[in-house]
């Protein structure tokens, strides 16, 4: 879990390269089937980073690449299972959260799974993912 903190603050050599199995499988809390591979993950996450970086507001709490409020504010360890409960405000919402995250015993990331709450944020983020995964998307 180290790394992915480390990934999370924007110093850990090589990115999400880094951390991510090839086979790694991304379970959304807006898209019903998994997503599977490297790829679809990176951008997947790349997304989430960009949308749940939150509203800007100068906490000391902020571990997003996106500069704005997220934070982590509890982590639950168990072998090579993580759950890391996140906060964030977006458009003024309360945005809360967990990244439940399995590592192989090389400590790569096989599966991340993302839940959130209350429905009013999960409406938010599902309009704002949407927004974002098509700017990714599109090549230019």
């Amino acid at each position: 879990m180290e790394r992915w903190h480390e990934h999370m603050r924007g110093r850990l050599d090589g990115g999400l390269d880094a951390i991510l199995h090839p086979d790694v499988v991304f379970l959304s809390p807006i898209v019903f089937t998994p997503q599977k591979g490297i790829d679809v993950t990176k951008l997947y996450l790349t997304a989430a980073g960009g949308t749940l970086g939150g509203d800007e507001d100068g906490s000391d709490g902020v571990e997003s690449t996106g500069g704005g409020a997220f934070r982590y504010t509890k982590e639950i360890l168990d072998g090579h299972h993580g759950v890391l409960e996140f906060e964030t405000s977006i458009d003024g919402k309360y945005v809360n959260g967990i990244d439940m995250i399995t590592c192989d015993d090389d400590g790569m990331i096989t599966e991340f799974k993302v839940m959130i709450r209350p429905l009013q944020a999960i409406n938010l983020v599902h309009a704002q993912m949407k927004s974002m995964l098509e700017k990714l998307s599109t090549p230019g």
